[in-house]
């Protein structure tokens, strides 16, 4: 089964566009170095949550949409290898791109899969 990195991100509305350029470059460099797949999704029912929500654990403000993405890898070495490569690749410096979303507020992680249906 696959591994799997997952991303939860508030994009302001205004750097919606830009952030889905960057998705669809940076979704292209990571598939180029082996990755399964590549997904990005727009918070369409996200309501904020009294305790907990995803709105809630990025910080999102009224004028920002939560971004919920995946990452799916043949293991966790080929992630760790294929991961490796991406953030040396120089089409996904920072030198080249503005950063369309507050990172600090990022929420990410890896997770070994136990059960797919």
């Amino acid at each position: 089964m696959p591994y799997v990195d997952g991303f939860i991100v508030a994009v302001p509305k205004g750097n919606l566009d830009a952030y889905k350029d960057l998705a669809r470059i940076a979704g292209s460099v990571w598939k180029e170095y082996g990755a399964l797949s590549y997904v990005e999704c727009i918070g369409d029912d996200v309501p904020y949550g009294e305790l907990t929500s995803f709105p809630r654990a990025v910080q999102a403000t009224d004028d920002e949409v939560v971004v919920f993405s995946w990452i799916t890898y043949p293991s966790r070495e080929e992630r760790d290898a294929i991961n490796k490569k991406v953030m040396a690749d120089p089409r996904l410096s920072m030198d080249n791109w503005t950063m369309p979303f507050d990172g600090k507020r990022m929420i990410y992680g890896g997770f070994q899969s136990f059960l797919e249906l």
